[in-house]
């Protein structure tokens, strides 16, 4: 590990319990924190993390939350009504920036949430998590509230499989680990570099690209280093994190999408096929299923008109 990496650990690697609420809501003063919950067919999940937030983070006593925004991704559950009905504004992500056709994915979602939301620090939980602790909050937002330094910070924690701790986090540990050690070894400190529980100033996700799919967390964290630094960028300890499980399959399309993101970052130049071909048994044995690898990358919002005219107004 650098040496770079090793200061940076012991500088900018927290625990939950080492901004109590009560400097937290201090230092909080004018800055306004926006929660954004990307869903799709979440409605097991998502009304209780919306409850524990408003309950917890919203109050009279605890105003640490200004906005709470649900972005629905097109879900054909019950998650739009679950949401609304524990407390959250649901947005449909076809509905923001109607001139811009939406794409599948989730970093689409994100994107479109900088122009629903207004907070100056933008938080983002993803909504599939069981057993939601406002710590996933409170974690991510207290750095950017009492250190001016920083600009970015990622939630770290446990994340078991099937009951077994440590165990999860498999596209992390066989495709964004080494990629990121080997390519940015300033970001090898990250214990959980593609977790979707973040939060980063306003100032600096407006002026970041975003791929539209699962690339997007790794995407984001590289941008942000090449634009912020090292010093700028942090993490906090919340706990465990609980949350529903992919197959091979989709952990194999995931793979392929960082990749993807990864190596548009290192070469602007010739690319390899954009595709993946797995293989599940079917009637005569196995059978090829070939998927397009996410590509897409929406721009800076800083430089998308719609965006541009709600911050002059």
């Amino acid at each position: 590990m650098l040496e770079e990496v090793e200061r940076w650990l012991a500088r900018r690697s927290w625990s939950v319990a080492d901004r109590p609420m009560e400097r937290i809501l201090a230092a909080k003063r004018a800055t306004t924190v926006s929660v954004v919950l990307p869903a799709l067919n979440e409605e097991t999940t998502v009304g209780d993390i919306v409850t524990v937030i408003r309950r917890e983070l919203m109050s009279e006593s605890v105003p640490l939350v200004d906005e709470l925004v649900v972005v629905d991704s097109g879900s054909t559950d019950r998650t739009a009504e679950v949401a609304a009905a524990a407390g959250a504004r649901v947005v449909a992500r076809d509905a923001v920036l109607p001139r811009i056709p939406a794409v599948p994915g989730k970093g689409e979602v994100l994107w479109r949430s900088l122009m629903a939301t207004d907070g100056d620090v933008v938080c983002f939980v993803d909504a599939d998590l069981r057993d939601f602790s406002a710590d996933f909050v409170t974690g991510i937002v207290g750095p950017l509230l009492t250190d001016p330094e920083v600009h970015l910070v990622k939630a770290m924690y446990d994340r078991p499989l099937d009951g077994v701790p440590g165990q999860g986090g498999r596209v992390t540990e066989l495709m964004a680990r080494p990629l990121l050690n080997l390519h940015w070894p300033q970001l090898a400190g990250f214990v959980q570099p593609l977790g979707g529980e973040y939060a980063a100033r306003r100032s600096l996700l407006e002026r970041l690209p975003f791929p539209v799919g699962y690339g997007v967390e790794l995407g984001l964290l590289v941008d942000a280093l090449h634009t912020v630094g090292l010093d700028a960028l942090a993490q906090v300890d919340v706990g465990v994190r609980k949350h529903r499980n992919q197959d091979g399959h989709a952990l194999g399309r995931m793979a392929a999408t960082i990749y993807r993101t990864a190596q548009l970052r290192l070469s602007r130049g010739h690319l390899v096929r954009p595709w993946l071909t797995q293989f599940e048994r079917g009637e005569r044995g196995f059978e090829p299923r070939t998927y397009a690898v996410d590509t897409e990358e929406r721009p800076p919002m800083a430089g998308i008109a719609e965006y541009a005219r709600r911050r002059v107004a």
